[in-house]
């Protein structure tokens, strides 16, 4: 059932009217077909991210988990695509809308997003660099909504004019805050990660003037926000500024029907701000997460690590990234297999996980509930957790 009477405005998405409410793409295989699916059926947006899905299939675990063959685990890949955006639309039965969520910056990014078309996902969102050409990859489907996240004017200046080229504008734009944001940042590096520039305000505003520029209304485009957003009153704040809608990550990761197991959602609920970091990712880009030992560890030792970094053959075979520094030895980048951590925290290995969470508090605090609270909360208010604790 579509949550009813919410007091904002839909938000309009391919002849599509929605809850002005988007779930953030969140691997490896935390936002898969159980999340996304059910954030849908409520008429929001669901999100799949698209990397590594084979860790949510027994038997592509079991055929490739020992392999170093590159494309047997990318076909692997695909196929466990395919089964999570199938599944998430049976859920959905037809209401909200499912996205997929594919980095610029794996090294199967192309093949990621025709996948993604060809199982009939209703939206690509694109995160983690530029997504110039996105709109040539998805030429023969016009009915799929494309979505670039960006953080800055500049960046979005650079997709609008290069799309406009194509006859193509995006059918809204993700604004991400990387002050507030979780896992992949879109700051050049750590020093830049609270530069102001990036505020919501300063971003809407300066976005509003661009299309002014560039001749386009600003109702064609919807912006939706990102980074931190945990109350309705910020809700309302933001789309006073001029937002259409704002997306969350972390909140619905730790929601009931999160893919990931108890032990990672536990870890994102109970962490305090102190035991939340900002690091290099090995992907190159600057990263949020939970100071879990294994992160302690590494970081106790990155200096060490990126001092003798030098090319190496990739640890789990399957070359995830265009660009890794553990594998590249690129020395200012992170020097660890991306995919195993998150692999780990995905099955709940508090020990060795990384756990990529936002730096704000949580709509519930520690607590687990189900995504239908969490929507009914953003957009009306209501909290159960003050019923309970009355």
């Amino acid at each position: 059932m579509i949550v009813p009477d919410i007091v904002f405005p839909k938000l309009k998405l391919k002849n599509k009217l929605l809850l002005p409410i988007v779930q953030g793409g969140m691997g490896v295989g935390v936002s898969a077909h159980s999340l996304a699916g059910n954030v849908a059926k409520l008429g929001a947006v669901g999100t799949i991210s698209s990397v590594d899905l084979r860790r949510h299939h027994a038997d592509l675990t079991r055929q490739t988990e020992k392999s170093r063959d590159k494309a047997a685990i990318n076909s692997a890949n695909l196929i466990a695509l395919d089964r999570e955006i199938k599944a998430a639309k049976e859920i959905a039965a037809g209401k909200g809308m499912i996205a997929v969520n594919v980095m610029r910056a794996v090294a199967e990014y192309s093949a990621y997003v025709r996948q993604s078309c060809e199982s009939g996902a209703d939206a690509i969102v694109v995160g983690a660099g530029l997504p110039m050409d996105l709109p040539e990859l998805t030429a023969d489907y016009p009915d799929v909504a494309l979505l670039p996240i960006l953080s800055d004017v500049r960046g979005i200046a650079l997709i609008l004019k290069k799309w406009m080229r194509r006859n193509r504008l995006p059918d809204a734009i993700v604004i991400e805050n990387p002050q507030y944001a979780a896992g992949h940042l879109g700051a050049a590096g750590l020093d830049s990660v609270n530069d102001p520039h990036f505020a919501f305000s300063i971003v809407l505003e300066g976005t509003r003037q661009l299309f002014k520029d560039l001749g386009i209304e600003p109702e064609k485009i919807p912006l939706i926000v990102a980074g931190g957003i945990h109350n309705p009153q910020q809700v309302s704040e933001l789309f006073g500024l001029g937002a259409s809608a704002v997306q969350l990550g972390t909140a619905f990761a730790v929601s009931e029907e999160g893919d990931a197991h108890i032990n990672f959602k536990h870890v994102l609920a109970a962490a305090r701000p102190e035991d939340i970091v900002t690091f290099m990712s090995c992907a190159g880009l600057p990263a949020r997460a939970v100071k879990t030992q294994w992160l302690v560890n590494y970081l106790g030792k990155e200096a060490k690590l990126q001092g003798k970094a030098g090319p190496k053959d990739c640890t789990v075979g399957f070359d995830c990234l265009h660009q890794c520094g553990l594998r590249d030895g690129i020395a200012k980048a992170g020097q660890f297999c991306i995919d195993t951590q998150l692999g780990f925290a995905l099955k709940g290995d508090v020990e060795r996980g990384l756990f990529f969470r936002g730096s704000e508090p949580l709509p519930f605090g520690n607590a687990i509930r189900p995504v239908r609270e969490l929507i009914d909360y953003l957009l009306k208010g209501v909290n159960p957790m003050l019923a309970v604790a009355s």
